[in-house]
């Protein structure tokens, strides 16, 4: 009795329902876009609050350096007055004998 030989198929034989629904309006799939975006626009308000507040950190830095400076450069100019004893600003007496770097 001869072996009768059987076709094999493949993953492109599969039969499936795609294609078969109604490729009109959707609602539940518009509410789901909806949705998506929702929380795209949430998760970039967040990204935006944390940026604006890194540049808050950096523009109240900025602002430090150019008072920090004003004092050095103020007790340069009595320094090179001829006063008496130059008296160290604040701020460099505070960081005297280390290295101090704010972030």
């Amino acid at each position: 009795m001869p072996t009768s030989q059987r076709t094999r198929r493949g993953v492109e034989d599969i039969q499936t329902h795609s294609g078969m629904a109604e490729q009109g309006f959707m609602p539940h799939k518009t509410f789901l876009r909806i949705a998506c975006l929702e929380m795209e626009k949430a998760r970039r308000g967040q990204e935006r609050r944390s940026a604006m507040c890194r540049v808050r950190n950096i523009d109240r830095r900025f602002q430090e350096i150019e008072a920090e400076k004003r004092q050095l450069l103020q007790a340069l100019r009595r320094h090179d007055a001829g006063d008496s004893a130059p008296k160290r600003p604040a701020a460099v007496a505070k960081a005297a004998g280390y290295f101090k770097h704010r972030y």
